[in-house]
């Protein structure tokens, strides 16, 4: 992949949309779990905390690329990525960002380091996906990710909160990684090679039945609460 050329860009853009989306949850256990410490230890724990946090994900990010290599795994990938996507768009557990306050600078980095590592685990496979073994973009991802961890999340929260139509938009890059994984594993991808429209049927299928499904079940759940609330 070329530096600077529209392919590389396209993936840098989808890495940052991608850190966008997914970078919220773990700002969240970060600011959970320093909650209780005194407020000039407070950002302390969090910049450092942070910065083993993404040491380690950078770490494990490499690892995944390399995996990606292995035959079948990118199609596994693929679909993984796909259902991170779904989830997504879902509703979530109240519970999920459930972490138990620290009450020491150093138990607080240590709950940083584990559960981003434990969590970053979407943010890790689909950066590695759109980076399509480039290290160069592995790289810039995590390098653009701190910034948005540590001052943009909340930001993002809120945006997201007042629009919600962004969630779809990352959730549609997620997926659209997801099917150019597929489409880039070397089981199908010379059948996919030998038809040219199978290619653009993979896609309008992982995309629009990702975005799709997603929408009707959100709408459903969203009349079967109206139903509720009415008749009580």
């Amino acid at each position: 992949m070329e530096l600077f050329s529209p392919e590389f860009l396209s993936a840098l853009v989808a890495i940052v949309v991608i850190d966008l989306v997914l970078a919220g949850d773990n700002a969240i256990v970060i600011a959970l779990a320093a909650r209780n410490l005194p407020r000039h230890l407070q950002y302390k724990a969090i910049f450092w905390g942070t910065f083993g946090a993404i040491a380690v994900r950078s770490a494990m990010t490499l690892v995944v690329v390399w995996l990606l290599k292995v035959p079948g795994l990118m199609l596994a990938g693929g679909l993984l990525l796909v259902w991170i996507a779904y989830k997504l768009i879902a509703p979530r557990d109240d519970d999920a960002h459930q972490v138990d306050p620290a009450s020491s600078f150093w138990g607080a980095m240590k709950t940083i380091v584990v559960a981003d590592a434990v969590m970053g685990l979407d943010n890790v496979l689909a950066v590695a996906g759109a980076a399509h073994g480039s290290y160069l973009l592995v790289v810039l991802g995590l390098l653009i990710s701190v910034p948005i961890v540590i001052w943009g999340s909340t930001l993002i929260l809120k945006w997201i909160e007042r629009f919600p139509s962004i969630i779809y938009l990352g959730a549609a890059v997620l997926a659209w990684t997801a099917a150019k994984m597929i489409a880039a594993e070397p089981l199908v991808a010379e059948y996919l090679a030998h038809h040219r429209a199978v290619p653009w049927a993979l896609y309008a299928l992982v995309i629009g039945g990702t975005l799709g499904y997603g929408y009707v079940r959100n709408r459903r759940l969203a009349a079967a609460v109206r139903n509720v609330n009415a008749s009580a």
